[in-house]
């Protein structure tokens, strides 16, 4: 397996498949990467010189984006921020409830989990 920025993508198939592996890159980025990198996209990972390697991370670093470990912890400093000021999209977020407005009288069973009944005992 390659490595990029430490981050391990397959080699038997197309970079520009592989390279969605990371978290943070979807296929248009990694279409975008190869572009600046001057990288064909349907040359086999496994098949990459060790100097593309290096020229397809320095892109990634060039263009500032952020991928795993980075992103991760960015995502999770944003969620954080929402629940400790108590605002709307926050508190959804700490019971566990859909948070772009969805409605939750039926349906939502992914945010909320198996259904629990509710009934009189006779």
């Amino acid at each position: 397996m390659a490595r990029i920025l430490g981050i391990e993508i397959p080699n038997e198939k197309r970079i520009e498949a592989s390279l969605p592996y990371m978290f943070g890159i979807g296929r248009p980025t990694a279409a975008k990467i190869l572009e600046h990198a001057g990288i064909d996209p349907n040359i086999r990972t496994g098949q990459l010189s060790e100097e593309q390697l290096v020229r397809i991370s320095q892109v990634i670093q060039a263009e500032s984006i952020m991928v795993e470990g980075d992103l991760r912890r960015e995502r999770q400093s944003q969620l954080k921020r929402l629940t400790s000021i108590n605002c709307y999209r926050g508190i959804r977020h700490k019971r566990g409830l859909p948070v772009r407005g969805q409605r939750t009288r039926t349906n939502a069973r992914t945010r909320k989990g198996k259904k629990k009944t509710v009934g009189v005992k006779k």
